[in-house]
């Protein structure tokens, strides 16, 4: 089942790997980016979002920003802590940590995409779970705006909008630009939880259209 959503947002990062310490984004939004954005929406065990094409409705702008980070991060000992008991203090408070960096960030500005994607039933699916149930539940809560977390383009404070592809969303063309985008990150591969394995693929930009090859396509590699 075939889905299309136009999002949008001010700003954007969809961080290099390769980049240590300073963040600095792709071109364009990577597929495991557009991805969390229908999973945002609608996300069940039973089924597993695929996405298939991204238009680039908007040109390709860049800024530059100095932000201040936390070198803390909240505990796995103490999250899992929280799980089990139903309650615990995962705030991260930054005016009380001591430990402040200060990072330069290349960023996206005013992006805009058209992002196709697809879903396929898992084995995971009960017997009472059907593709049709799921396109039925994943089409109303679109088109009522509401979703499980607030979808964001890279990181979570960059947060966009989005809305069901329409007749006047599918006239907007993408933009006229041709390029080669070099390797990008496609997904993680999670076989093994405990070291997830990043995946690759060659990305193309043909008068602003992305096609995304399948997980399982030779084009993907690890």
């Amino acid at each position: 089942m075939g889905f299309c959503l136009e999002v949008s947002g001010e700003f954007a990062c969809f961080t290099r790997p390769e980049m240590k310490v300073e963040r600095v984004s792709y071109d364009v939004i990577t597929p495991s980016a557009a991805r969390a954005i229908f999973e945002a929406i609608l996300w069940k065990p039973a089924i597993q979002w695929q996405v298939t094409q991204i238009d680039v409705l908007s040109p390709i702008k860049w800024m530059n920003l100095r932000r201040n980070e936390v070198a803390s991060i909240i505990s796995a000992s103490t999250a899992k802590t929280a799980m089990k008991e139903g309650s615990g203090h995962l705030g991260l408070y930054a005016d009380d940590q001591r430990q402040r960096q200060q990072r330069a960030s290349l960023l996206l500005k005013d992006v805009r995409y058209r992002i196709h994607a697809q879903f396929s039933m898992t084995d995971k699916a009960g017997s009472e779970d059907s593709a049709a149930k799921f396109a039925d539940m994943f089409r109303r809560r679109a088109e009522k705006g509401q979703c499980f977390n607030q979808p964001y383009l890279g990181c979570r404070e960059f947060t966009c909008d989005f809305a069901l592809a329409n007749e006047d969303t599918d006239s907007i063309t993408p933009i006229a630009e041709t390029r080669d985008l070099g390797f990008m990150l496609y997904d993680l591969d999670y076989s093994n939880p405990s070291a997830p394995n990043p995946l690759f693929f060659r990305a193309q930009m043909e008068n602003g259209i992305i096609t995304v090859p399948s997980r399982n396509s030779q084009e993907v590699r690890g």
